[in-house]
């Protein structure tokens, strides 16, 4: 085995697909992109990790409150360029023309062009570690989009689209004792 650099580690455990973070704070809607996040449980509970070099921030500590957006491939040239711009002087639903849509639960906004949404609330803000944990509230898919496949980060810009999906359910299932 070849040595790797410590700061390439998290390459390789990069989490799932990238998505799209919305927020709204004060009639301000932003969007911001992040792989940096993860699955916590079944209830659902997700992280996210940011820090107050990003200007979604600050409206996820004050509005306690966002929507993950899933997008697709076909998404995935405007979700590098809206990762490389800033909400501070920006308004990435328009330059970039996604759809806002009203949300159920929380203000901030979904995004019409993407595979899913899920609307989530801030449940605990771990400062010293950048650390937002979040309760989804209301989930949201398009069944009939017909780009569904994702992109994986694998860090330093480059991506992994989903492939072929293998199918283990009966594997997995059969030989679970009966009732659980």
């Amino acid at each position: 085995m070849n040595e790797l650099p410590l700061n390439k580690a998290f390459m390789l455990l990069e989490p799932g697909p990238v998505v799209l973070v919305t927020t709204a704070d004060k009639g301000s809607k932003n969007i911001m992109t992040i792989s940096w996040h993860m699955v916590m449980d079944f209830t659902p509970r997700f992280a996210l990790l940011t820090g107050p070099w990003n200007y979604s921030y600050k409206a996820l500590v004050k509005t306690k409150e966002c929507v993950l957006a899933i997008p697709a491939l076909d998404l995935s040239k405007k979700v590098i360029d809206i990762g490389m711009c800033s909400g501070a002087d920006t308004d990435k639903f328009k330059k970039f023309r996604l759809t806002a849509l009203e949300a159920k639960q929380v203000d901030a906004p979904l995004i019409r062009e993407c595979l899913a949404n899920i609307e989530c609330r801030v449940v605990h803000h771990l400062k010293k570690h950048k650390l937002f944990i979040l309760e989804a509230v209301q989930a949201w898919i398009e069944p009939n989009r017909k780009e569904r496949r994702t992109i994986h980060s694998r860090g330093d810009g480059f991506f992994i689209v989903d492939g072929r999906t293998l199918n283990y359910r009966r594997r997995m299932f059969e030989k679970l004792p009966p009732g659980v």
